[in-house]
This record gives C-alpha cells, sequence and structure tokens, in this order.
C-alpha cells in the first residue's frame, strides 16, 4: 500500500474542491501547493541526526491540514498538542515529544507562555503573525519534495486522550496512516462524491484516520471546523450539505441536547462513526437527522478494531473485524475470561469473573509503539499479545461488551463489578443525558459508589424520581446503587470530547456541585450538608483512612487537561 506521501501527491493536479473552512475553500491542488510551501520552508530546522519533529498547537485550522501534508512530502513528524493542556502538563507534552519548532495561533499563543517547553522564541512561529507569511512567501511556488519518505518513518505522534491518566505519544508511520487512509474508505463510505464535516481535533487519531486521511485518498470534500460545538454541528451539517462525519465521546448526546432544526430529518447526512456513544443516543442521532450511526471500537494505538454487526445486541461492541483473534483474559492470572451469566431481568450475575481486559492475541506486532516511553510500552505488551487497557466481558455468542477503562472496578461489600453496565442503566433515566459512575472510598474499606449526572435541557435533578426510577430497574446489582450523586452542567471531557473521570474520582464530594447522598441505612437521597461531611470525615478518621479523603482540585491539576464541553458555543 501507498504510504501518505503518495496518497497527497496523488491529489498535486485535482482541481476538485478540497477543503472548506467558514467562508474560504481550497482544490486539492491548492492544498497540495500549499503543503509544498511548508515543505520548502520548514527545511532550514531539520535537525542533522533524526527527523524534524513540528508542533502543531492549533485548532482545527487549514494550517493544521497543510502542516500534516507538508510533513508527509518532506518527512517530517506533527506532534499534535493538545490545546485543553496548561502549565507544566502542556510544557511537559511538548518537551517529551522532543518538538523543534512550534505551530500556534493568536487564540492559543498564550499558552506557552511563562512555561518551560524547550522551545526557543524564534522557532515558535504564529499562523496569525507577519512572520510566519515572511517564513513562507520566498517558498511560494516549490515544487514537491523528490524523495520519497520510508514507510516506517514516523509521519505523527499523536496524544491518546488521557482519558484515565497523563496522555501517550501515539507513534503513526507514513506507511500506516497510508494503509488507514485506503482501508477506512470502507468503514467510512467516503467516495469522490462525499463532503467530510470535521469537528473532532486534529490533534486525536480519530480525526486524522477516519475523515482526512480516507478523505485524501478518495478525494472528498473536507469542511472543518475549528473546534467541536452542538450548537455549531447542526448549523454546519446543514450549511455545508455534509454527508459524513465522524465523533467521539459523548458528542452526540450533546448535539441531541440542542433545539430541534426544521431541517434536521432530512438532512443530507448520510452516515456518522464514532466510538463510545450510548445505544439510544445513537438511535435518537439517526432517526432525528434521517442517518446510519455506526459505532465501533477502536484505539488510536490501532492494532484492533471490533464494529457491531446484524446480530450485536444494542449495547454491544460487536465482534472483532476481520476475524481477528480477540479476547477478554483475566488481569491478574492472564487466563481467559468465562462468558457472562445474566439473569431473567438481564443482570450479569457473573462480573468477577467474565470481566476482564480486551487483548489482542498475537498483534503485538501492529504497535507501532508510544514515543519515548518504554513504561507504557510495557503495559501494552505481554509477549506476542497486545493488551488494550479496556475491560469487557463477552454473551456466549462471542460478542464483546464494553465494561470501563482498566480503572472502572469498583468493590463494594466484597463485590467487584465495573462502572460501564450500571452507566447503562443510569442512562436510561429520560430526564438524564450522561451518568458517569466511580468509586470513591469507603470511610472503613472497599469503596462506595458515586455518580455524576448531567441532565438533558430543562430537566432538573428530583432525587424522589430518580430514587423510584432506580427500584424499577430490575437489573440493577444489589450493591450497584450510588451512595452520592454529583450533578453538573456538563460532564468534564477531554480535549476530544470523551469523559475523563480521573479529576471527579479526585475530588468525589469535595466540590461545589450539587450534591445529593444516603446513608448506609437509608434507601432516599438527601442534600449532603456540611453536618454530613463533618460526620463522614470523622468516620473515616476513626478508622485511620484520612489520607483518602478527597480535596477540591482545578481542571489544570489533573493529568488528563479537563475541559467542560461548551455545548452552547456557535
Amino acid at each position: 500500500m501507498a504510504t501518505f506521501a503518495e496518497i497527497v501527491r496523488s491529489r498535486a493536479a485535482d482541481d476538485q474542491t478540497g477543503l472548506k473552512f467558514e467562508d474560504q475553500s481550497w482544490t486539492w491542488s491548492e492544498l497540495v501547493a500549499e503543503s509544498a510551501v511548508r515543505a520548502a520552508a520548514v527545511q532550514q530546522f531539520v535537525p542533522t541526526d533524526r527527523q524534524l519533529h513540528v508542533g502543531v498547537l492549533l485548532e482545527n485550522t487549514p494550517d493544521f491540514v497543510f502542516w500534516i501534508a507538508a510533513a508527509a512530502l518532506s518527512g517530517a513528524v506533527v506532534v499534535g498538542i493538545n490545546p485543553t493542556r496548561r502549565g507544566d502538563e502542556l510544557a511537559r507534552d511538548i518537551r517529551h515529544t522532543d518538538c523543534d519548532l512550534i505551530i500556534t495561533e493568536d487564540r492559543l499563543a498564550h499558552l506557552l507562555d511563562g512555561i518551560d517547553h524547550g522551545v526557543p522564541a524564534d522557532k515558535v512561529l504564529n499562523v496569525d503573525s507577519a512572520g510566519y507569511l515572511a517564513l513562507l512567501e520566498p517558498h511560494r511556488g516549490a515544487a514537491l519534495p523528490t524523495t520519497s519518505p520510508d514507510p516506517d518513518a514516523i509521519l505523527l505522534l499523536l496524544f491518546s486522550s488521557g482519558s484515565t491518566g497523563a496522555p501517550k505519544a501515539v507513534i503513526c508511520s507514513q506507511g500506516r496512516l497510508g494503509m488507514l487512509a485506503e482501508t477506512l474508505t470502507v468503514r467510512t463510505e467516503l467516495s469522490r462524491e462525499s463532503v467530510s464535516y470535521m469537528s473532532m481535533p486534529l490533534f486525536h487519531g480519530n480525526s486524522a484516520m477516519m475523515n482526512l486521511a480516507p478523505a485524501t485518498f478518495v478525494g472528498a470534500t473536507v469542511c472543518l471546523a475549528r473546534k467541536f460545538s452542538a450548537s455549531g454541528f447542526v448549523r454546519d451539517v446543514h450549511r455545508f450539505r455534509a454527508t459524513y462525519a465522524n465523533y467521539v465521546g459523548r458528542a452526540l448526546s450533546y448535539v441531541l441536547a440542542q433545539p430541534l432544526d426544521e431541517r434536521d430529518a432530512a438532512s443530507s447526512l448520510s452516515l456518522v462513526v464514532g466510538t463510545e456513544a450510548s445505544a439510544a443516543d445513537a438511535e435518537r442521532f439517526a432517526a432525528r437527522f434521517g442517518c446510519r450511526v455506526s459505532e465501533g471500537y477502536g484505539l488510536s494505538e490501532g492494532v484492533l478494531r471490533i464494529n457491531r454487526t446484524a446480530e450485536s445486541p444494542s449495547d454491544a461492541l460487536g465482534l472483532p473485524v476481520g476475524g481477528a483473534d480477540a479476547r477478554v483474559l483475566n488481569e491478574t492470572t492472564g487466563h481467559e475470561c468465562p462468558p457472562a451469566e445474566c439473569d431473567e431481568q438481564g443482570r450479569l450475575l457473573n462480573a468477577p469473573e467474565a470481566i476482564g481486559q480486551i487483548v489482542a492475541m498475537g498483534m503485538a506486532h501492529l504497535f507501532e509503539g508510544y514515543y519515548n516511553n518504554p513504561g507504557a510500552m510495557a503495559d501494552r505488551i505481554r509477549g506476542t499479545d497486545f493488551w488494550t487497557g479496556d475491560l469487557a466481558y463477552r454473551d456466549a455468542a462471542g460478542q464483546f461488551f464494553f465494561a470501563g477503562r482498566s480503572n472502572d472496578w469498583l468493590r463494594v461489600d466484597s463485590e467487584n463489578f465495573a462502572a460501564a453496565p450500571v452507566e447503562r442503566i443510569l442512562e436510561r433515566w429520560d430526564a438524564v443525558a450522561v451518568a458517569l459512575v466511580y468509586a470513591v472510598p469507603d470511610p472503613r474499606t472497599g469503596d462506595q459508589v458515586m455518580c455524576t449526572l448531567q441532565m438533558q435541557p430543562g430537566q432538573q435533578f428530583e432525587p424522589d424520581a430518580f430514587v423510584e426510577f432506580l427500584d424499577q430497574q430490575a437489573d440493577m446489582g444489589t450493591k450497584w446503587r450510588p451512595r452520592f450523586v454529583r450533578v453538573v452542567e456538563q460532564v468534564p471531557t477531554t480535549g476530544n470530547s470523551k469523559v475523563a473521570k480521573t479529576v471527579l474520582r479526585q475530588t468525589a464530594w469535595a466540590t461545589g456541585d450539587p450534591l445529593y447522598w444516603r446513608a448506609s441505612t437509608e434507601r432516599d437521597l438527601r442534600r449532603l450538608t456540611r453536618a454530613d461531611l463533618d460526620a463522614l470525615e470523622q468516620e473515616f478518621a476513626d478508622h485511620g483512612r484520612t489520607a483518602l479523603l478527597p480535596t477540591p482540585r482545578g481542571s489544570e491539576d489533573d493529568g488528563a487537561a479537563i475541559h467542560r464541553e461548551d455545548s452552547n458555543v456557535s
């Protein structure tokens, strides 16, 4: 298969519109020409002993696309820098990936002020500055580079979402992105006539791999949004007459919270592809926009994909693509977990035995690695097998069901269970838009269940109604009922709209958000008072567990670089 450099070259004489942004547009030939300018301009910065690393700190702007294509043509590496990171964490990302240059813009340049990122000031290039234009101008009309990069050469360093800890820089080579550009045209159904809408951030693998790469391969039209916003999504789909869009995390639920547009039912959308949407949200989104939603499981690291089949239950991930040998293994013993056993209400009866980590057997060689991170590599590679870090269980037919991240286990009264099945139950409640479940410490031993709820627009949290709903759920495990309930306007997410529980676990009940709880002997929920907190803290002290008490933490302290998506930003 071709390298991504060869795919970019194939568009050099293509006069079809390749890129739209706000009121501007470029043909594919113009896009390639802009990329050739940048490929020529950075030759003066190339180190003598390795590839040039270009850190891109931009929102989804045309320059981001130009720099990815320029790196492909010139053999440089693009480092996708997450603009939701701050301070020392942002500096760490830049230093960790050995950035030689930083490309930024007026909107984000201030994030670099006062931090030790290690890049000299004269190598921080602002695309909105006169100096940047002056750097590019002498290279206008530059020919395409005459040499072709090696297929194994690194093209992209894309940080993982950081939903469970510090993000890792995932390596994507020229050959891998070229392969994905071709093979994912089947998954995305992109063609020459497609109009692809991209609002998920380009610093993450989802947009680069599930949108830009296959769109470049077929010569479709890519329509950029600076960043995701729910109101912007609805507006732009109609404005651009988009036929395809990609998503991750809770993006669909944010869009569904927007007021109906009379054009929605007859929208131009044909297919939306992504991961981590609930079955209910996928169904509602498809009905609202008259399109198909194709939900699947994938990793920035590549290696394995799991997609739904016609036989998949509505809440299942599906089956491994291409008949890959993927299994659910016990994280401690390494043995394969038995199939799930459920009662007549659908309650999982053998969670401790059935839930394990998704492992791609004999497929470690497909993983290109994490940059400069042998410890993280060791967590993923065991012999010839690739451990994904995600929990799941399988039914008797082999269908996979997501059970959370590897730290999404809870242990309540000696019973182990995973967060995802509880979240699926809570999200059945009509009043709730998003439910996150996680462990918080018990003052004596083990964990207690806490959930964070984002309500549907116009809905208020009514504790009595919530308790009544819980009582009606036949498949709610006896230990699963939340002890603490936190209500937020927007759930915290990573930069690419995946939910981020780290800060929720850390703060627990040490927050100014509305909090409800039930004492251990109570069924009903009530507001958590200062007196309740004092008594709870004393109980922790009495049992020598004061060190486990949560403390308030700001978003910048969290390794996942939490931000709260404003779904009403246009």
